[in-house]
């Protein structure tokens, strides 16, 4: 690092549980963010502000002046953008250093699983189950760590899926592929703008925790805020032993 770097990240550093060696795994890493919309935005400006060195976006959508109510990435001046390119353009303005792909389109199949390959954490950020489904199997296959976020009216909920812990459940084991959950959307139930602020943060958090190897993660622990009574609420998830996902992943 030189003394620029040492002395934007002077209060990572003054934690013994990162200090200059977390920092500099910080630097070295890259995380992968599926979504830069009210989740993504927090998380995405945290991880760049954090030192984390590269950064992939992906995101097909344009910022609407319906997003700025929460998706504090994006500006007025933006709207019309590809939310990718917005997000780009409010990472650089506080971390330069930071190096953004930015990825303006949906990906699938193979072209999913060489993004979360090259990754070493995947945050989740989207909001459909066919794109969270998608990215938990691609990390199941390539064993890269997942942390899940989801927010909706008043209510979010965060956990990490970690497919190197053979113990650890995935996002199937707990939102089964075949389960009749109804879509759900901010444009038809509505989202409170703190609480995507709230969730995207922590995932931004866990990210950073799984990057620097501090701490604990929330690997078999999904936790649920409702923002009504700001009360949290923790649940412990185990693995399914014939989920279609991961039940193989061993074998």
């Amino acid at each position: 690092m030189d003394d620029a770097q040492l002395l934007r990240y002077s209060r990572h550093i003054l934690l013994d549980e990162i200090g200059i060696d977390g920092q500099q795994r910080l630097l070295a890493s890259h995380a992968l963010v599926v979504g830069a919309g009210g989740l993504g935005s927090p998380a995405a400006l945290y991880l760049a502000s954090a030192g984390v060195g590269r950064l992939t976006l992906v995101d097909d959508d344009r910022v609407d002046l319906t997003n700025l109510q929460r998706q504090i990435a994006h500006t007025t001046a933006r709207v019309g953008q590809p939310k990718v390119e917005s997000a780009r353009a409010a990472v650089a303005a506080i971390n330069p250093d930071a190096q953004v792909r930015a990825l303006a389109q949906r990906v699938e199949g193979d072209g999913l699983d060489a993004l979360v390959r090259e990754a070493g954490v995947v945050l989740d950020c989207s909001d459909n189950f066919e794109t969270r489904h998608a990215i938990n199997a691609a990390c199941v296959r390539t064993r890269v760590p997942l942390v899940a976020g989801a927010a909706i009216r008043f209510d979010g909920q965060i956990s990490v899926y970690d497919p190197r812990d053979p113990t650890c459940p995935c996002y199937a084991c707990v939102f089964p592929p075949d389960a009749a959950f109804d879509e759900v959307a901010c444009a038809t139930l509505g989202v409170f703008a703190p609480l995507v602020g709230i969730i995207g943060a922590m995932q931004a958090a866990e990210a950073l925790k799984l990057l620097a190897g501090v701490g604990s993660s929330l690997a078999g622990r999904l936790q649920m805020l409702d923002a009504r009574s700001m009360q949290w609420s923790e649940m412990r998830l185990v693995r399914q032993p014939a989920c279609p996902v991961c039940s193989q992943r061993n074998a």
